[in-house]
Protein backbone atom coordinates (compact mmCIF):
# COMPACT_ATOMS: atom_id res chain seq x y z
CA UNK A 1 0.00 0.00 0.00
CA UNK A 2 1.12 3.53 -0.80
CA UNK A 3 -0.21 6.72 0.72
CA UNK A 4 -0.63 9.71 -1.57
CA UNK A 5 -1.48 13.31 -0.75
CA UNK A 6 -3.65 15.67 -2.75
CA UNK A 7 -3.16 19.34 -1.98
CA UNK A 8 -3.32 22.71 -3.63
CA UNK A 9 -2.34 26.25 -2.83
CA UNK A 10 -4.67 29.23 -2.71
CA UNK A 11 -4.38 32.85 -1.66
CA UNK A 12 -6.29 34.39 1.24
CA UNK A 13 -7.08 38.10 1.09
CA UNK A 14 -8.16 39.80 4.31
CA UNK A 15 -10.89 41.80 2.58
CA UNK A 16 -12.32 43.01 -0.71
CA UNK A 17 -10.04 46.07 -0.51
CA UNK A 18 -6.94 43.82 -0.56
CA UNK A 19 -7.81 42.48 -4.04
CA UNK A 20 -6.37 44.02 -7.19
CA UNK A 21 -8.57 46.66 -8.81
CA UNK A 22 -9.41 44.26 -11.65
CA UNK A 23 -10.51 41.55 -9.18
CA UNK A 24 -12.50 44.11 -7.17
CA UNK A 25 -14.40 45.12 -10.31
CA UNK A 26 -15.23 41.50 -11.15
CA UNK A 27 -16.28 40.73 -7.57
CA UNK A 28 -18.52 43.83 -7.67
CA UNK A 29 -20.22 42.32 -10.73
CA UNK A 30 -20.79 39.08 -8.81
CA UNK A 31 -22.35 41.12 -6.01
CA UNK A 32 -24.60 42.84 -8.57
CA UNK A 33 -25.74 39.42 -9.79
CA UNK A 34 -27.13 38.71 -6.31
CA UNK A 35 -30.10 40.94 -7.14
CA UNK A 36 -30.95 38.62 -10.04
CA UNK A 37 -31.21 35.53 -7.83
CA UNK A 38 -34.54 33.81 -7.25
CA UNK A 39 -34.18 32.03 -3.91
CA UNK A 40 -37.53 32.31 -2.08
CA UNK A 41 -37.15 28.89 -0.42
CA UNK A 42 -33.55 28.76 0.80
CA UNK A 43 -33.18 32.55 1.22
CA UNK A 44 -29.61 31.95 0.01
CA UNK A 45 -28.80 34.16 -2.99
CA UNK A 46 -25.68 33.37 -5.00
CA UNK A 47 -24.12 35.64 -7.62
CA UNK A 48 -21.34 34.84 -10.04
CA UNK A 49 -19.50 36.92 -12.63
CA UNK A 50 -16.80 35.90 -15.07
CA UNK A 51 -14.44 37.77 -17.32
CA UNK A 52 -13.90 36.06 -20.65
CA UNK A 53 -10.72 36.03 -22.67
CA UNK A 54 -12.27 38.65 -25.00
CA UNK A 55 -12.86 41.01 -22.02
CA UNK A 56 -16.63 40.50 -21.84
CA UNK A 57 -18.20 39.96 -18.43
CA UNK A 58 -20.97 37.38 -17.99
CA UNK A 59 -23.14 37.09 -14.85
CA UNK A 60 -25.24 34.33 -13.33
CA UNK A 61 -27.42 33.87 -10.26
CA UNK A 62 -29.11 30.91 -8.62
CA UNK A 63 -32.68 30.16 -9.66
CA UNK A 64 -34.79 28.03 -7.32
CA UNK A 65 -38.04 26.27 -7.99
CA UNK A 66 -40.70 24.92 -5.63
CA UNK A 67 -39.60 21.50 -6.87
CA UNK A 68 -36.10 21.86 -5.39
CA UNK A 69 -34.24 19.42 -7.63
CA UNK A 70 -34.92 21.51 -10.72
CA UNK A 71 -33.28 24.69 -9.45
CA UNK A 72 -29.92 25.73 -10.87
CA UNK A 73 -26.86 27.23 -9.23
CA UNK A 74 -25.36 30.59 -10.20
CA UNK A 75 -22.17 29.01 -11.52
CA UNK A 76 -24.03 26.74 -13.96
CA UNK A 77 -26.30 29.61 -15.06
CA UNK A 78 -23.13 31.58 -15.82
CA UNK A 79 -21.49 28.69 -17.69
CA UNK A 80 -24.64 28.11 -19.75
CA UNK A 81 -24.85 31.79 -20.62
CA UNK A 82 -21.17 31.94 -21.55
CA UNK A 83 -21.31 28.83 -23.72
CA UNK A 84 -24.46 30.10 -25.47
CA UNK A 85 -23.47 33.73 -26.02
CA UNK A 86 -19.70 33.31 -26.36
CA UNK A 87 -19.26 29.74 -27.55
CA UNK A 88 -15.87 28.30 -26.64
CA UNK A 89 -14.43 31.63 -25.46
CA UNK A 90 -12.35 30.79 -22.37
CA UNK A 91 -13.29 32.17 -18.98
CA UNK A 92 -10.25 33.73 -17.35
CA UNK A 93 -11.63 34.41 -13.85
CA UNK A 94 -14.93 33.70 -12.10
CA UNK A 95 -15.99 35.48 -8.90
CA UNK A 96 -18.64 33.93 -6.64
CA UNK A 97 -20.40 35.49 -3.66
CA UNK A 98 -23.62 35.09 -1.69
CA UNK A 99 -26.16 36.69 0.61
CA UNK A 100 -27.77 34.44 3.21
CA UNK A 101 -30.89 36.14 4.56
CA UNK A 102 -30.43 34.12 7.76
CA UNK A 103 -26.98 35.66 8.38
CA UNK A 104 -23.42 34.41 8.40
CA UNK A 105 -22.31 36.16 5.22
CA UNK A 106 -18.61 36.51 6.04
CA UNK A 107 -17.28 33.07 5.06
CA UNK A 108 -16.03 32.50 1.48
CA UNK A 109 -18.36 30.28 -0.52
CA UNK A 110 -17.15 27.51 -2.81
CA UNK A 111 -19.07 25.88 -5.68
CA UNK A 112 -21.12 22.77 -4.86
CA UNK A 113 -19.97 19.42 -6.23
CA UNK A 114 -22.20 19.59 -9.30
CA UNK A 115 -20.85 23.05 -10.15
CA UNK A 116 -17.27 21.93 -9.59
CA UNK A 117 -17.87 19.20 -12.15
CA UNK A 118 -19.45 21.66 -14.61
CA UNK A 119 -16.61 24.18 -14.21
CA UNK A 120 -13.99 21.45 -14.67
CA UNK A 121 -15.76 20.31 -17.85
CA UNK A 122 -15.81 23.90 -19.16
CA UNK A 123 -12.06 24.18 -18.46
CA UNK A 124 -11.61 20.99 -20.49
CA UNK A 125 -13.77 22.22 -23.40
CA UNK A 126 -11.84 25.48 -23.83
CA UNK A 127 -8.52 23.97 -22.71
CA UNK A 128 -7.83 26.68 -20.15
CA UNK A 129 -7.94 26.87 -16.36
CA UNK A 130 -10.46 29.13 -14.66
CA UNK A 131 -9.25 31.24 -11.77
CA UNK A 132 -11.77 31.57 -8.92
CA UNK A 133 -12.40 34.41 -6.46
CA UNK A 134 -14.58 33.18 -3.60
CA UNK A 135 -16.06 35.39 -0.92
CA UNK A 136 -19.03 36.47 1.14
CA UNK A 137 -20.37 39.96 1.72
CA UNK A 138 -17.56 40.71 4.16
CA UNK A 139 -14.48 38.97 5.48
CA UNK A 140 -11.75 37.01 3.78
CA UNK A 141 -11.68 36.06 0.12
CA UNK A 142 -9.99 33.04 -1.43
CA UNK A 143 -8.32 33.09 -4.84
CA UNK A 144 -7.77 29.70 -6.45
CA UNK A 145 -5.70 29.60 -9.64
CA UNK A 146 -7.38 26.53 -11.18
CA UNK A 147 -10.98 25.54 -10.51
CA UNK A 148 -10.03 21.92 -11.21
CA UNK A 149 -8.03 21.98 -7.95
CA UNK A 150 -11.39 21.84 -6.14
CA UNK A 151 -12.22 18.50 -7.77
CA UNK A 152 -9.34 16.06 -7.39
CA UNK A 153 -9.99 12.77 -9.19
CA UNK A 154 -12.75 14.47 -11.20
CA UNK A 155 -14.78 12.55 -13.74
CA UNK A 156 -14.20 13.56 -17.35
CA UNK A 157 -14.77 12.54 -20.94
CA UNK A 158 -11.56 10.53 -20.78
CA UNK A 159 -13.38 8.06 -18.53
CA UNK A 160 -16.07 7.51 -21.17
CA UNK A 161 -13.67 6.32 -23.87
Amino acid sequence: MQKQTVQFTYQVFASYDALSLQDQLLFTQARAALSLAHAPYSKFNVGAAAVLQNGEIIKGSNQENASYPIGICAERVLLSTASTLQSKVPIITMAITYHNERGGNNIPIAPCGMCRQAIAEYESIVNQSIRLILGGETGELYVIEKAADLLPFGFSGVHLK
